[in-house]
């Protein structure tokens, strides 16, 4: 097998020794360089041709977000930001991804028994990613109001929607189809805990519903989105009688805390047919298990298709075990998610 050849860019020699050591533990990666800013960076990927870099978001002389701007207009490439687990550093983290990173991870803090824990099958998954390939163009919001929307009334459906790697653009892309009278959305994105907060309020400045970080009890209302709260516990529905959020400190499921087999089982159970269930791009394999309970449930089901997909893991999964009913461009998504909660279906096209 073709080992990944990764790029380590950071300002801070520790660091890159620290990011060196963990992964150069896997035999299926190269390290074959370092630099120190962007300048030298820029010099590495143009001798050593890299497959994945890592790159620091707070540099000298470029930070991390100009040179990434760069790279995805110059020469598209997998780059994984490594980021402070700060607010700063979640804002330029969200933005980074919105720009086209591949992944983000967290800068190890005291006390960390396993530092970048995750970061080699992330190298991996991005060395295979159709963003090594050249595929998967950046996507921005559009601020025009889709024609499909004209007439829209939601329906008393939920839906509950799934991403992991990818999952930042992708999600902009579809909640930006979303009218400000949505149906009540759940939402389970694998990310650092530190992040969320950041990307729900960037996500609400960019959409016309509200969105916002859930918190254990708020009720689910339309015109409302939720995003699972990263790292602290699962987000579930409940209460049939009243639906609304709930946070359950239980373990990690698929290696995942929050994770989307969790949030799918729980809308399978309390609203079945009465909900929508979407799974977009992301590594391995969870959400399909409980999309799968979800369509066995009534409930209609979207997969993000693999030509659109940054890594066509969990949609993958999920459509062989026949948890998909259709698959649809992420462009469509949004479109589509509509048209199965539209009460004005002689309305949308």
């Amino acid at each position: 097998m073709k080992r990944a050849r990764v790029l380590i860019v950071d300002d801070s020699a520790t660091m890159r020794g620290l990011i060196r050591v963990v992964l150069s533990q896997d035999p299926e990666i190269e390290v074959v360089g370092e630099a120190g800013d962007a300048m030298q960076a820029r010099a590495a990927i143009k001798q050593l041709n890299p497959d994945v870099v890592t790159l620091d978001i707070e540099m000298p002389n470029m930070n991390g977000l100009e040179f990434l701007e760069k790279i995805m207009t110059l020469r598209p490439m997998p780059v994984i930001m490594v980021s402070t687990l700060t607010h700063h550093g979640a804002e330029a983290t969200i933005a980074a991804l919105e720009i086209g990173a591949f992944d983000c991870v967290g800068k190890p803090t005291p006390g960390d028994v396993e530092p970048f824990a995750g970061l080699t099958e992330t190298v991996k998954a991005a060395s295979r990613s159709r963003r090594h390939e050249g595929g998967v163009p950046s996507v921005a919001p559009s601020s025009e109001q889709p024609r499909e929307l004209l007439g829209y009334i939601p329906s008393r459906k939920i839906i509950a929607i799934g991403a992991s790697t990818g999952g930042v653009e992708a999600l902009i892309s579809v909640l930006a189809k979303f009218p400000a009278n949505c149906p009540p959305t759940v939402i389970t994105q694998h990310m650092p805990a530190a992040f969320t907060a950041s990307f729900a309020q960037r996500l609400n400045r960019l959409c016309k519903p509200q969105v916002k970080e859930a918190e254990d009890g708020d009720r689910l209302l339309i015109g409302r989105v939720y995003l699972a709260p990263g790292g602290k516990s699962h987000l579930e529905v409940a209460n049939p009688t009243a639906p609304a959020c709930r946070l359950i400190s239980t373990d990690a499921v698929n290696g995942h805390r929050p994770s989307v087999d969790v949030l799918f089982n729980s809308v399978a159970e309390l609203a079945g047919k009465r909900s929508v269930g979407v799974i977009l791009t992301g590594m391995g394999q969870d959400g399909a298990n409980g999309l799968l309970r979800m369509r066995q449930a009534g409930a209609d089901t979207i997969g993000q298709n693999e030509k659109t997909c940054v890594v066509y893991g969990m949609p993958r999964v999920a459509f062989e075990k026949g948890a998909v009913a259709v698959q649809l461009p992420l462009n469509l998504i949004g479109d589509g998610i509509l048209r199965s909660t539209t009460l004005r279906k002689d309305r949308v096209a």
